[in-house]
């Protein structure tokens, strides 16, 4: 299986920080086996292993282990990739996260606890929760803090006047820079918790208005350029990449073959079979999941009704992608526009 990759921007910026506080430029790109041609279009694909090596590289070299988050907060999204203009051009904070998880392969290629969306927006309580589902492990945890670390300094600097982040929750203990979370997060900071999540300001649920960036015709351009890059990812060596490439212009049509998905893909029914059991995924699946995430995008986004959306994803009635959307959500599909009015 293919190693995963993600976009070159993010490495290209990070490589000129660590440089900017005294880390030797060649001595980085040796240590991640990268190249400069490797990083000069922000949108080609470097390993996720190359990226990693060169945070670790940048770390040693000039012994701040907080480097990763302090570049992380000194930087704007929208700079590095082009899912940082889509979320700045999202219509509301559930747009905006409902855009991250469409896109998010563009950034890096993750894996999720079983294979939901890595970020949830939830209810509970009262209180309202960005909850990242990323699968954590030992030193993976500066991911996962630059993630929230990027949710707080993207809101900060675009509206310093309205309160977002309140406390934060992680699965991992106290980093070897946690004394500094105080100062960089500015929040209060729970350590081995039962799982990792933001807790924000309730006024960001209907705070619509606020998103003054949220301008029809950027957005339209900034995501056909992502989905662009979305159909290249497509031909890439993962099969479920692959699948859903070539099943999306497709959905509409409910029923789909998977002898002719075969043929697209270049192989038999039986070897396409055989490889996605071997990966422990199934066809139905694949395409339900795609179902899913089409579904919350289009009414997220408020871009087309129930009837228009049951028929945008295949469903013979209404009432049958009623019944799906409980099925994935909990709740109907006018319950969650109501949710999100």
């Amino acid at each position: 299986m293919a190693q995963p990759t993600m976009a070159a921007g993010f490495a290209a910026a990070f490589l000129d920080y660590a440089e900017s506080r005294g880390a030797p430029r060649a001595e980085l790109l040796a240590a991640s086996g990268l190249a400069a041609g490797d990083l000069a279009n922000q949108d080609a694909r470097v390993p996720v292993a190359a990226y990693q090596a060169l945070i670790v590289a940048g770390i040693e070299a000039t012994g701040d282990t907080a480097l990763l988050l302090r570049h992380t907060f000194d930087s704007r999204l929208e700079t590095i990739s082009v899912v940082g203009q889509i979320v700045h051009s999202s219509q509301s904070l559930a747009h905006s996260i409902a855009q991250l998880n469409r896109y998010l392969r563009l950034m890096a290629e993750v894996d999720t606890v079983g294979g939901r969306d890595r970020f949830e927006l939830l209810q509970k309580g009262g209180a309202v929760w960005i909850v990242d589902h990323i699968a954590v492990a030992g030193p993976d945890y500066i991911g996962l803090e630059a993630s929230f670390a990027r949710f707080i300094s993207e809101f900060r600097r675009s509206f310093p006047d309205v309160p977002f982040a309140l406390e934060m929750e992680v699965t991992y203990p106290p980093p070897p820079h946690a004394a500094e979370y105080p100062t960089l997060f500015r929040i209060p900071v729970r350590f081995d918790a039962a799982r990792n999540a933001l807790r924000i300001d309730p006024v960001w649920l209907t705070a619509e208005s606020d998103f003054e960036p949220g301008h029809a015709y950027s957005f339209g351009i900034f995501t056909r350029h992502a989905d662009a890059l979305l159909d290249t990812l497509g031909r890439s060596d993962r099969l479920r990449d692959r699948i859903e490439a070539a099943i999306l212009p497709d959905l509409h049509e409910g029923s789909l073959s998977m002898d002719k998905l075969a043929r697209a893909l270049g192989m038999s029914r039986q070897t396409l079979y055989r490889r996605l059991k071997a990966e422990g995924e199934t066809f139905a699946e694949i395409h339900d999941d795609l179902r899913r995430r089409m579904a919350l995008d289009y009414l997220t986004a408020r871009k087309v009704s129930v009837n228009e959306a049951a028929y945008l994803l295949g469903f013979s009635e209404a009432s049958s992608f009623v019944r799906a959307f409980n099925r994935w959500t909990g709740q109907s599909p006018t319950a969650y526009l109501d949710r999100m009015s």
